[in-house]
């Protein structure tokens, strides 16, 4: 079994600053595309940034250049760096990763997500 658990959330005013932190545990072998999405209420859940484990990174155009991704591979935990927020950025935000875990024997790449973390700002 595989977990992903977020860390960080919670309110802060337009132009505050957060950091959510996600870490993985269990049958873990390898940790691939580590990702943060965000599901604002009554929208669809978004891609908001991706780090793959050789370092490359994806942003959505709505936070490139105020939000950083990053990893610390041999914690299998990475992070999102959120910086000049905005009322926009509030939803839901959840962890997701591509995992090389074990299940009934053989070994096999998974996806997982972690249960969210809250993130509220207001104007």
């Amino acid at each position: 079994q595989v977990q992903l658990v977020e860390s960080g959330g919670g309110s802060v005013q337009t132009g505050g600053s957060l950091k959510l932190s996600c870490a993985a545990s269990g049958s873990i072998f390898s940790i691939n595309r580590m990702a943060w999405y965000r599901q604002a209420p009554g929208n669809q859940r978004e891609l908001v940034a991706r780090i793959t484990r050789g370092g490359d990174t994806y942003y959505a155009d709505s936070v490139t250049g105020r939000f950083t991704i990053s990893a610390d591979t041999a914690k299998n935990t990475w992070y999102l760096q959120m910086n000049s927020l905005k009322p926009d950025d509030t939803g839901v935000y959840y962890c997701k990763a591509l995992v090389n875990t074990e299940v009934d024997n053989m070994r096999i790449w998974m996806y997982y997500w972690g249960q969210g973390t809250q993130v509220t700002v207001s104007s």
